[in-house]
């Protein structure tokens, strides 16, 4: 049987701890995978755009619990600044 593996390749580079929580997670994978490369865009810019590792990992924490309850974007977030130009103002 085939190993699952991420099937979509978003614009942004999937970060690696990302990526081994969701190899580690075949229904978290499943549900990753049912995503649009555009709202995987969203969810890595979401993960990576915090300074603190200690927000980095709340919010890897967090996806994995929203993707598991089918949430497809991150909740209360303008998107991600390098689609939207008008997201950059909530940035800088």
């Amino acid at each position: 049987m085939k190993k699952p593996e991420i099937t979509n390749e978003p614009l942004h580079k999937t970060p690696a701890n990302l990526e081994q929580i969701l190899n580690s997670d075949p229904k978290l994978l499943e549900k990753w995978n049912k995503l649009t490369p555009l709202a995987q865009n969203e969810w890595i810019c979401w993960i990576t755009m915090p300074k603190k590792e200690e927000t980095k990992e709340k919010r890897l924490n967090r996806l994995q619990e929203d993707l598991l309850k089918g949430k497809r974007r991150p909740c209360c977030w303008p998107g991600c600044p390098h689609r939207r130009p008008k997201a950059a103002k909530w940035f800088k």
